[in-house]
């Protein structure tokens, strides 16, 4: 008989963008690798990453992610990178099209809502096509998740 192969699940979340889901109706969801440089990966393995203020933009047929922070690393010395530089998302030409044909719709965005290494070890980003909520929806969901709540605690209790 084998051994048993000590297996962990690799997918480490380094960053994840919790008010999306607060501001953004979400429509459609997709996996992006990114064009990192070393210092930066380095970075993100110890949690320097800020992707709240950032959104995905096509230029040029190709996705780059913008304002987005990855802190500086100590030990990079003089080959360190730009904190808030743009940084290209790799993904196929089909989907590329499909975000260019929903982006072009009134309203909708590009948002990042989380940033992590698969199981090979490599930097992905899951990016959403979004559409921004008014105050009023906001207040909706948030009236749903109490009554959820309020739900959950009462079939609990009884």
């Amino acid at each position: 008989m084998a051994a048993k192969k000590n297996t962990t699940d690799n997918n480490k979340l380094v960053a994840e963008n919790r008010r999306a889901r607060y501001d953004y109706a979400i429509e459609d969801t997709v996996e992006c690798g990114m064009v990192l440089m070393g210092s930066e990966v380095k970075s993100m393995r110890m949690g320097g990453v800020n992707i709240t203020e950032s959104y995905a933009d096509i230029e040029n047929g190709e996705l780059f992610l913008i304002n987005s922070s990855i802190a500086l690393y100590a030990q990079a010395r003089n080959f360190g990178h730009e904190e808030k530089r743009r940084r290209k998302l790799l993904v196929s030409k089909r989907e590329l099209a499909r975000f260019w044909q929903s982006i072009g719709r009134k309203g909708m965005t590009l948002v990042p809502l989380k940033l992590y290494f698969n199981d090979k070890g490599h930097a992905k980003l899951l990016l959403g096509v979004a559409k921004g909520k008014k105050n009023a929806d906001k207040r909706d969901t948030e009236k749903k998740r109490d009554w959820q709540r309020q739900k959950a605690r009462l079939l609990r209790e009884h």
